[in-house]
């Protein structure tokens, strides 16, 4: 096959997928560019898992396309193993299986695979390359599956829930190991539920819910198109009237608890604060002004505005 060599790493056009009368997938279309960490996020049962399972070809859409450095995932299933490497949010392997059986047999499906003496050491699975899968922890079955996803050296390494069951430390190595792929210039599509993983790792991110992608982009741009670009807190000298602060432009929300106001808004909202409060003669004493996340950002964008109302109190 003759590679374009301006085309995506990934391209997906349009993807639906059911299960029976639920629609898991409506409509998903995103591109993802060579040696980019990609990060799909979005709540249970958004469609994450089936978007990534039809991009790896364990999945076929309903309609749609999909397209993996120009192959076709639900058609050509010999090409597409040989260049994606998947650790899924759920692996399960014959119980008796050692580690190092399972490493070595899967050494074994590819023409130029890595050392597996490589990620087993990265990966903390030194110790245990005798022990049998079913007796492995939560955290050490994760541990290994990402190793297997790896070791056939993927130019697309699609990591669902990478740190489910890891402890902080392992959590932080894997994240090294994700760094080093993308400066090899593997892809990676990453699914998370984590904030900061998706922050500390992700180029771009794709926010999926319902089925739908409902926004792409870097995580500061989400963060700075969200309502909660900016969230500036204080306490106040006096009283302050939150509705008055509520109507100035770029507020998106106020909010006060045990004496503490918080304005969440765009990203002009903290002058607009500060000046009504001078206005006043208020003094905002342990004044913080910080950048929003993209957790606000997230919520934002799939919440539908359905969550509680804000608590009307007074300071």
């Amino acid at each position: 096959m003759i590679e374009n060599s301006h085309a995506p790493a990934v391209e997906v056009d349009g993807l639906r997928k059911t299960y029976a009368d639920k629609v898991a997938v409506e409509d998903v279309s995103f591109r993802v560019e060579p040696g980019e960490v990609f990060g799909i996020l979005g709540p249970n049962g958004a469609g994450k898992t089936t978007t990534v399972e039809s991009v790896c070809g364990l999945r076929v859409g309903d309609a749609g396309t999909v397209r993996v450095h120009g192959i076709d995932p639900w058609t050509d299933h010999e090409a597409i193993t040989r260049i994606v490497g998947v650790q899924l949010q759920e692996s399960r392997m014959q119980p008796k299986l050692t580690v190092r059986e399972a490493l070595e047999l899967w050494t074994a499906f590819y023409d130029d695979p890595m050392p597996w003496a490589d990620p087993a050491e990265r990966l903390g699975l030194v110790d245990h390359l005798d022990q049998r899968f079913g007796t492995l922890s939560g955290g050490q079955q994760q541990r290994l599956s990402i190793a297997l996803a790896l070791i056939g050296r993927p130019r697309v390494a699609i990591l669902d829930e990478l740190s489910t069951g890891l402890d902080p430390r392992a959590r932080r190595e894997v994240w090294s190991l994700v760094r080093d792929l993308r400066d090899r210039g593997t892809t990676v599509l990453l699914v998370t539920h984590g904030m900061e993983e998706a922050e500390a790792l992700c180029d771009r991110v794709a926010i999926i819910d319902r089925g739908r992608v409902r926004a792409v982009g870097t995580p500061s741009d989400l963060v700075g198109g969200a309502a909660a670009a900016t969230v500036t807190s204080f306490e106040p000298s006096e009283a302050v009237d939150l509705v008055a602060l509520r109507e100035l432009e770029g507020v998106a929300d106020v909010r006060a608890d045990a004496g503490r106001v918080t304005v969440t808004g765009a990203e002009d909202a903290a002058v607009a604060v500060l000046t009504r409060l001078a206005s006043r003669g208020v003094v905002p004493h342990r004044l913080r002004v910080v950048d929003g996340s993209l957790d606000s950002a997230y919520l934002d964008l799939t919440l539908d505005n359905q969550g509680a109302a804000p608590e009307e109190v007074t300071a």
